[in-house]
């Protein structure tokens, strides 16, 4: 994993398609909000890490992870890592605390190793008051799972907040869920990038941007397939031109 550098060393990986590199590096430098989900093994805190590689110099990033993983190679960075407790019961640093206490140290970008519990609502609130371009790490199968949950981790972590006002943060929150799977033959494989797009009926709106479209498995247990563009352009592309950040519009364009 060490000579990963690159999008173009995780497209001969066969991990994603040079649309979908070219459109999440798009992504980190005009400080979207992404978040990495799939199961263990599955890749993505490794993808994680190779985009992270695109966020600019002069930005001063926090990560926060449990066991600092992740190697950035930008000159600003601040690592926190938790602690567990002391035998005595003291001492115990989680991520909620390393997350609250990197607010106060005006980052421009803060990465979550791993989302588990009720530090969900604080890294929601903090993006809602401009901590933009943040990226995260979550354990979930599926994009709809990631919004699930969520929801879970904040219910149950004793904030009186309504499922209602939980959605309206993610919305405000979460730009689009980037979900990868180690498939039969394990190799690993981004198989949707996904926007969240709004409220529907008071859920949340999920669509899919780009997704892999599993075609056949041989006898051998090889898996072939494609990516295929939805056609649905993201919610956010004017941001992109905005910042001077150069994408075709045209990569959006329905397979």
């Amino acid at each position: 994993l060490k000579d990963l550098r690159g999008v173009e060393d995780l497209i001969k990986m066969q991990t994603l398609d040079s649309r979908m590199a070219d459109f999440l590096v798009a992504c980190i430098k005009a400080k979207i909000n992404i978040m990495f989900s799939g199961s263990t093994g599955a890749g993505k805190t490794t993808t994680l890490g190779v985009l992270s590689n695109y966020i600019s110099n002069d930005e001063r990033i926090i990560t926060i992870e449990d066991t600092a993983e992740l190697r950035l190679n930008q000159p600003n960075v601040v690592r926190l890592e938790t602690r567990m407790q002391s035998i005595e019961g003291k001492g115990e640093v989680s991520i909620r605390d390393l997350f609250k206490n990197s607010l106060r140290m005006r980052p421009e970008r803060i990465i979550l190793g791993e989302i588990r519990s009720s530090e969900a609502l604080d890294m929601l609130q903090a993006i809602c008051s401009g901590h933009t371009g943040s990226l995260a790490v979550l354990h979930a199968n599926t994009p709809q799972e990631v919004i699930y949950r969520l929801e879970t981790m904040i219910l149950t972590s004793g904030i009186p907040i309504s499922l209602e006002a939980i959605h309206r943060q993610m919305t405000a929150a979460m730009d689009i869920i980037v979900q990868q799977e180690q498939l039969l033959d394990g190799s690993r494989k981004i198989t949707y990038i996904t926007q969240i797009n709004g409220l529907n009926d008071g859920q949340v709106n999920l669509e899919d941007i780009f997704v892999y479209d599993l075609e056949s498995v041989s006898v051998e247990g090889k898996v072939s397939g494609r990516w295929k563009a939805t056609g649905v352009v993201p919610k956010f592309f004017k941001k992109f031109e905005r910042l001077g950040v150069p994408l075709s519009k045209e990569i959006f364009n329905k397979d």
